[in-house]
């Protein structure tokens, strides 16, 4: 779980992340979920609290979970299914250093941070079974570049962040910028966040009446409901479906058939019913002519 506020930015660990979840927590500000399998990544933070929604994304993939404490609702649910039912429980009231640290250069809550060779070896404590994991989403290599448009954005908006993302014919990607600070970076390696895929989805929340002032939500995961499929400059609109808390979250185009994402990082961004998203399609690709259309006009 890493921080979204602006204190916090610029995070660490985006470069390594296979999935990148991002949704609202107290409020309406959102927060970001990291989902790692394939890189081990160096520094991850600011790690915070857990939220049960995020938690019931993590279990599509029996994780080990790391966050700093949680919500009373989350923290009930950690107890009883964080043990390999839903998840594998990291929470850092637990695992302190090393495991979890502060670093100086912030203030918290915004300094908490952990890399993944501490979060395998809380892993390995904690019985999580290691290894790779098969794919819940189908997937394809980069369209040739002639095939790629031009151009397109994606945009929306949160209570404390506004999101963009700007489609680069060249790298097949989507560079993404945040709110005042711009171009968004990964504060460990420096490396540009700019996914192969985006996913706007669309959910239903509602406040969560845990006696609580501190405006929490809660999300109706289970079900379906709109989305936004972006990958290889070309967005479509479609739906998303969740069968249970474990059956992982899938995309669909407006025939009901799976989506074919490309290989690569993906953005989940979480809105909200009712979230404007603004979507501006890319400029069809310049004509090249192909060698044989060359040599006959010769």
């Amino acid at each position: 779980m890493v921080d979204d506020l602006s204190p916090a930015r610029p995070q660490s660990g985006f470069s390594a992340a296979s999935v990148v979840w991002h949704a609202p927590a107290e409020g309406g500000i959102p927060r970001y979920m990291l989902v790692f399998q394939e890189q081990v990544p160096g520094n991850v933070g600011p790690v915070r609290s857990a939220r049960l929604y995020f938690v019931l994304w993590a279990a599509e993939w029996k994780a080990l979970y790391a966050h700093v404490g949680g919500s009373p609702q989350a923290l009930a649910r950690l107890r009883t299914d964080g043990r390999g039912k839903l998840v594998y429980d990291a929470d850092q009231f637990r695992f302190g250093p090393p495991y979890f640290w502060r670093i100086k250069t912030r203030y918290a809550p915004h300094n908490m941070y952990t890399n993944g060779k501490q979060l395998r070896r809380i892993a390995k404590a904690r019985g999580a079974a290691d290894g790779p994991l098969k794919p819940a989403w189908r997937f394809d290599w980069d369209k040739p570049l002639a095939e790629r448009p031009v151009g397109g954005r994606i945009a929306v908006s949160y209570l404390a962040n506004k999101i963009r993302y700007d489609y680069d014919r060249k790298s097949n990607s989507y560079l993404r910028t945040v709110s005042k600070e711009g171009k968004q970076r990964d504060a460990d390696t420096g490396e540009r966040v700019a996914p192969k895929n985006v996913v706007v989805m669309v959910v239903r929340f509602g406040p969560l009446s845990d006696g609580s002032p501190k405006n929490r939500l809660e999300a109706d995961l289970i079900g379906k409901g709109t989305a936004w499929i972006a990958t290889n400059g070309t967005t479509i609109k479609g739906t998303w479906r969740k069968r249970s808390n474990t059956d992982p979250t899938r995309f669909y185009d407006a025939k009901g058939d799976p989506v074919t994402l490309t290989v690569g990082q993906t953005f989940i961004q979480v809105v909200p019913t009712g979230t404007p998203v603004s979507i501006t399609k890319g400029k069809p690709a310049p004509w090249v002519p192909s060698p044989a259309q060359l040599k006959n006009e010769d």
